[in-house]
């Protein structure tokens, strides 16, 4: 078996995948609200009692249940999610020196390596005969052409590592698979862009099964607006922010990943799903919602740009999967692309949602992380 874990600064995802005889799931969950009063533990859709004051706590009680429910000896291997992996392009064991790399470079995303080294810590000290590999978010991006990784600043700061490196790589390498899997592969290596939209957002332009470019940047922050991330903001903003209210960087940098975007234009919320709620009602809401839309269909605009057309369209994530609103005003006014809805079908959530005589297929495909962390630890013990 596998366990696979997708850490969150308050959150965990797990899951349990036998590999004999081919990879299935056998048991899911999440420990949700980590340090607070109201924390939630769910396996299998079953909510289980968990006092989890810390990370620490919240992997006690996961260990618990899984030395309750399983044989800990059937489970040869732990695969981790980790969002930066700056020079990293593919699955590999953690060792003590993998370690001590993630540790150099938490200023890079401070958001995320702090919880995912803590995470392979704790379950270090719980398993230490299993071994735990690393899964990372950029590497599915490393084929992104030069050109397009450069950032234009001064070339001393790229001997930092400072460069457009991508996320959602895991999100993306397994909706490139199920695509082909679903529509075929001449389908899958055709001009693609793909739209994962949720709390975190991006996109990726696609060609021949390989990233070309995305709309994250250096960090998780960049590109479109998200629930509480700025995505791409004008450099002389961030300078007048810092300068009025005498921010200090961490000040920052908390601005711009967790009071921004959705929130920062609502000023009440960023879950998408109470903004559409509301906007009826509340114009900064209304205008969170639009700008979001507006953002994503420029991004499309700019990929089929980049890829020189486009050949299909995927949306996933929380919004992309489960918002027919968004995707239709996502697309309303994509017509001269190609791409045009079938109304009844993207009410439904399905799989294709684009009308039969629209040039490009639209598809609305889950993702699954969890299970692509699953196969590439899998590829991993299989060598």
């Amino acid at each position: 078996m596998i366990l696979t874990i997708n850490g969150g600064s308050s959150s965990i995802k797990f899951a349990l995948y036998q590999t004999i005889p081919t990879l299935k799931r056998v048991h899911f969950g999440q420990i949700n609200g980590i340090g607070s009063s109201d924390t939630k533990f769910i396996v299998d859709n079953i909510n289980l009692p968990c006092n989890a004051n810390d990370l620490p706590s919240a992997v006690s009680c996961l260990v618990t249940w899984i030395n309750e429910n399983t044989s800990t000896s059937k489970i040869n291997a732990i695969g981790h999610r980790i969002v930066h992996g700056m020079q990293q392009i593919k699955t590999c064991l953690i060792t003590n020196d993998l370690l001590k790399e993630l540790k150099s470079i938490i200023l890079y995303d401070p958001d995320h390596l702090p919880t995912e080294i803590k995470l392979i810590e704790a379950f270090k000290i719980h398993y230490p005969q299993i071994k735990q590999f690393a899964c990372f978010d950029t590497a599915f991006h490393q084929t992104i052409p030069r050109i397009a990784q450069l950032l234009p600043i001064p070339r001393r700061f790229e001997k930092q590592g400072i460069r457009k490196y991508g996320f959602h790589g895991l999100s993306y390498q397994y909706l490139i698979k199920e695509l082909e899997h679903l529509a075929g592969k001449k389908t899958a290596h055709g001009r693609v862009i793909l739209a994962h939209l949720g709390n975190g957002a991006s996109l990726a332009a696609v060609y021949k099964g390989k990233s070309v470019d995305t709309s994250m940047g250096f960090t998780p922050a960049g590109g479109i607006p998200m629930s509480t991330r700025s995505g791409d903001i004008d450099p002389g903003v961030a300078w007048i922010m810092i300068k009025t209210e005498k921010l200090s960087p961490r000040q920052f940098d908390q601005v711009i990943n967790h009071q921004s975007g959705l929130l920062g234009i609502s000023g009440t919320n960023g879950d998408m799903s109470v903004l559409l709620s509301q906007e009826d009602e509340d114009i900064h809401s209304a205008e969170a919602v639009d700008h979001f839309c507006y953002q994503v269909r420029k991004w499309i605009g700019a990929f089929a740009a980049a890829l020189g057309g486009i050949d299909t369209l995927v949306f996933s994530g929380g919004i992309g999967e489960h918002s027919a609103a968004i995707r239709a005003r996502i697309c309303g006014e994509l017509g001269f692309l190609g791409i045009e809805l079938n109304n009844r079908e993207n009410t439904k959530n399905s799989l294709l949602i684009s009308k039969n005589k629209g040039r490009v297929p639209v598809y609305v495909i889950p993702t699954n992380e969890e299970l692509m962390i699953a196969e590439l630890v899998s590829n991993m013990i299989d060598i």
